[in-house]
């Protein structure tokens, strides 16, 4: 429990880092081009790294969501099961997100692989194209973990879905 522990202080450091990167190089940009007249130019590199950063923000996020119950989930059908039923379905939408995070996190591998191969580098910073592509790999992986310490009974990410709900 004290891995999962770092892992989630990590993350939330890591997303919390980027979002206030995001927002102080865009106001920058926007001051910039506001004041700035054919200089701001010079800061069109700004506009890459926050989309970049987005990814990176959206994509880690996907772990610490579902752990915290805030993906999407039809709570109605689930509260309505008996007990057993309930439980077992759980553990099926644990099994399945768990393969289906592996699957697109192997997919996304081959993609960084393949991107890495071409040599691509972003217009504007000239950062390998292959790093955009990590994103998703690092987030299904975060995700699929999650999923996988759900299904063999480690966290409850259903305690705190049902605790709002009611």
């Amino acid at each position: 429990m004290k891995a999962l522990a770092l892992l989630r202080m990590i993350e939330r450091t890591l997303l919390v880092a980027l979002f206030l990167m995001m927002v102080l190089l865009y106001t920058g940009s926007v001051v910039t081009r506001e004041i700035g007249g054919t200089f701001a130019s010079n800061f069109a590199w700004i506009e890459e790294a926050v989309r970049m950063m987005n990814l990176f923000l959206v994509f880690l996020a996907l772990g610490l969501a579902l752990e915290r119950g805030k993906h999407v989930g039809i709570t109605n059908l689930r509260g309505k099961l008996p007990p057993a039923v309930q439980g077992a379905v759980l553990k099926l939408v644990d099994a399945v997100g768990l393969a289906f995070s592996l699957y697109v996190a192997w997919l996304s591998f081959g993609l960084v692989q393949f991107v890495g191969r071409m040599g691509q580098t972003s217009p504007t910073l000239g950062v390998p194209m292959y790093i955009v592509y990590l994103a998703p790999l690092l987030g299904f992986l975060l995700l699929g973990l999650r999923y996988g310490l759900s299904l063999f009974g480690v966290i409850d990410r259903h305690a705190d879905a049902e605790g709002e709900a009611a």
